[in-house]
């Protein structure tokens, strides 16, 4: 991506950001083989190999793995991810929330402090059902995972899940403060490239043993390109408002004057929506493992795998609605007019204040839409394309999305550090070693 990677490592903090980022990710690897007590390893590999495809199977991509491990990291940050969500949603509905969003610092500490607690909640409730589903289910051989089921197992896999959960969110939370990137997504992006390795090499044996022909695995390499180069064409793509800007006297000076742009990206949101989705998703086949009903836990069983008209709706509406939700959050078009007429800003033909507020909100809606409906089918489509392929490798739109925002994200957040420390020569040429500015 880049000729000479060096040119990163000469700035101090960067690197060390880089370092640090790299330190949490070999603790978070190290942690996902570290096994619960009471599990028979073996069986519960040949009981995984029987669930690639379910959500369960899913699920394990974005630990990293730890789920089919037993690992004390199995819950990952998902836990951590669902009490966001949920106090995004609580924050949206109670004054008291409103409140502590708009006092700044302070208040985004204590709804921090809030999710957390609220993190130990969700990963109780995740821990219990993992621990009821290890007991209860055998391999297809007939073997049970958990040799000697009972209280004993279930208390001491719940207390090691809530707490390996707890420290994984600890971990990405200094990813966050003195990493580099968002820690739950980056965490999230170490588990998802974890069975890719693997999956090519069952690809090729496939074609090799003539199971699977090279053309299905041709036409499956280049879907695997396209669809990469659209969701990065997709998530770059930005939609520019002209703003101007009336010229202010400031002590002795002139300031203002100039015509600038406020660019719009149609994916603001990032890999949120498709992670949100996913672990709401999780939750039914959870409350699945602790019902004693079979016509429930059959229904919840069958109809929540990937693949399902019912789960594959679900994620599109899903991530069509925390697109707009969490759009609306991190873009307030309220706040945005505002701050532009604090500073003596104003659009092309708009009216300052209310009228601007609706006029970027109108545009806002208007871009958002294709692109959620875009990466709501991107979400769906690529697990319908592989196994129509006879492809046994997990491509899901989940993986592709989040891979590649989490990634441009980390670039993006490498070439503004680069920018930042005035790379005059390199930034007149229009790139940065190889990175476009």
């Amino acid at each position: 991506m880049f000729n000479q990677p060096q040119n990163i490592f000469q700035i101090k903090e960067l690197r060390d950001k880089i370092l640090f980022t790299l330190l949490i990710i070999a603790v978070f690897r190290i942690g996902t083989h570290i096994p619960v007590p009471g599990v028979d390893a073996a069986a519960l590999a040949k009981f995984f190999e029987s669930m690639r495809g379910t959500i369960f199977g899913v699920y394990d991509i974005f630990v990293g793995g730890a789920l089919s491990r037993a690992s004390i990291f199995a819950l990952g940050i998902m836990p951590y991810i669902s009490a966001s969500i949920i106090m995004q949603l609580l924050s949206a509905a109670l004054p008291n929330l409103q409140r502590l969003q708009k006092e700044g610092e302070h208040g985004r500490r204590k709804i921090n402090q809030y999710s957390r607690l609220l993190t130990v909640l969700v990963a109780a409730v995740q821990a219990f059902g993992i621990a009821s589903f290890l007991q209860t289910v055998k391999t297809p051989d007939g073997l049970p995972i958990v040799p000697n089921p009972g209280l004993g197992f279930m208390l001491t896999t719940v207390l090691a899940l809530v707490a390996g959960a707890i420290f994984v969110m600890w971990l990405g939370e200094l990813i966050t403060d003195h990493g580099l990137g968002n820690g739950a997504s980056v965490l999230i992006l170490i588990g998802s490239l974890d069975t890719i390795p693997q999956e090519i090499m069952n690809v090729i044996r496939l074609v090799s043993s003539g199971a699977t022909s090279w053309i299905n695995a041709l036409i499956f390499a280049v879907f695997v390109v396209l669809i990469t180069a659209a969701v990065v064409v997709a998530t770059e793509v930005q939609r520019r408002i002209p703003v101007h800007y009336a010229k202010r006297v400031v002590g002795r000076g002139v300031v203002g004057g100039q015509t600038t742009y406020l660019p719009l990206t149609v994916n603001a949101a990032g890999v949120i929506p498709i992670i949100f989705a996913q672990s709401i998703l999780i939750f039914p086949q959870t409350i699945a493992t602790a019902i004693t009903n079979p016509t429930i836990r059959t229904f919840l069983q069958m109809y929540f795998q990937p693949g399902t008209w019912l789960y594959d709706l679900l994620t599109f509406i899903l991530v069509i609605f925390f697109a707009y939700f969490y759009t609306s959050v991190v873009m307030n078009p309220k706040d945005i007019a505002e701050n532009l007429q604090r500073y003596g800003g104003f659009i092309p033909g708009v009216r300052p204040g209310e009228k601007t507020a609706e006029y970027i909100d109108r545009v806002m809606s208007r871009i958002l839409l294709p692109a959620a409906v875009f990466f709501g089918l991107v979400a769906v489509l690529p697990y319908h394309v592989s196994k129509w392929l006879n492809i046994p490798f997990y491509f899901g739109g989940t993986r592709i999305l989040i891979i590649v925002g989490v990634i441009l994200d980390l670039v993006n957040r490498i070439n503004s550090y680069l920018v930042m420390r005035q790379y005059d020569a390199l930034i007149k040429k229009g790139k940065i070693r190889g990175w476009r500015t």
